[in-house]
């Protein structure tokens, strides 16, 4: 069984007009920070738009039909959330917490995730770590004075190029990129860094200095452990992601293992599974489910294949 998701769209001071222009999110020019194409939580909820469910939400299917996310899946949360970022500004210098930290402070997981560099400005930059290991009160200071950017690591991107961001690295998407993202069911972020930005009634954006400084660099050594291999672009326990440049016809599978995740990022393609096919193009999101068994792929696009 499969079906197509319409993305959910948030909107955030740094977000741009791509999403709208390229991706036909939104209305024209909408400035669109993100298009979360794969989401089962309070605060996002795909709506599946073919096949039999049309009308209804992911989690309502899956609230019906737990066995579709396959026998990886452990506990009642959905496992992943799949983004396409469209960064026109600097996003802020942050922090994802681990599991157990998220666990004991917040009502959410931990997040690990990782990057697709969809496409980029020439010159354009990611923040990615620190430039070496710096004590609480460096970075505190360092915080106080305005100075953090000077301690942080920052790497020119291209496209096609893949960063794996584990729970405690510090990082920041910088001013034309546009991410693929991939990462645990998870909505926590601590700011470390805004650049003094104001949000459009005035306010400055809320910081979390102390949780940041809680888990900067406290990293869980099982996430870190990342394979490259062939179309693999990264694997780890959070999930398995595939890059797929399509030209002609490509199979992948749907075992009983886990569910599958496709999104297009650039070009068009058909998906067909069991008798059933969908004719989708760039920002095209799918949900195949556990053990609906071969996948073809028939177009010229990127695929990007997640798994958990």
């Amino acid at each position: 069984m499969m079906f197509e998701l319409k993305p959910v769209t948030k909107h955030i001071i740094w977000g741009g007009e791509r999403l709208s222009r390229d991706y036909g999110m939104g209305e024209n020019g909408e400035k669109i920070a993100e298009a979360w194409e794969l989401t089962c939580r309070g605060d996002g909820d795909n709506e599946i738009i073919s096949g039999k469910y049309t009308g209804r939400l992911l989690s309502e299917f899956v609230r019906e039909n737990p066995q579709a996310l396959g026998t990886k899946q452990k506990g009642d949360r959905f496992p992943l959330l799949i983004k396409l970022i469209d960064a026109e500004a600097d996003l802020s210098i942050q922090v994802h917490p681990d599991d157990e930290y998220a666990l004991s402070h917040t009502d959410d997981m931990g997040k690990t995730e990782m990057w697709y560099i969809v496409d980029a400005k020439p010159g354009a930059k990611l923040i990615y770590g620190l430039k070496r290991k710096y004590t609480r009160d460096e970075l505190k200071t360092a915080i106080a004075a305005g100075t953090l950017e000077s301690l942080m690591n920052y790497v020119e991107v291209k496209s096609g190029e893949t960063y794996f961001i584990p729970s405690g690295l510090v990082h920041a998407i910088g001013a034309g990129i546009l991410i693929a993202e991939i990462q645990q069911n998870s909505n926590i972020t601590y700011r470390v860094y805004d650049y003094n930005r104001r949000q459009p009634d005035g306010s400055l954006r809320q910081l979390h200095i102390e949780p940041a400084l809680d888990v900067i660099e406290r990293f869980d050594p099982e996430a870190v452990k990342v394979e490259k291999t062939g179309d693999v672009i990264a694997s780890c326990k959070y999930f398995e992601v595939r890059a797929i440049a399509l030209d002609g016809e490509k199979t992948v599978c749907a075992g009983e293992e886990s569910f599958l995740h496709l999104m297009i990022t650039d070009g068009e393609c058909e998906i067909i599974c069991a008798g059933e096919k969908i004719s989708t193009k760039k920002g095209g999101s799918v949900f195949v489910a556990a053990a609906s068994g071969n996948v073809t792929l028939k177009g010229n696009a990127t695929v990007i294949v997640s798994s958990i």
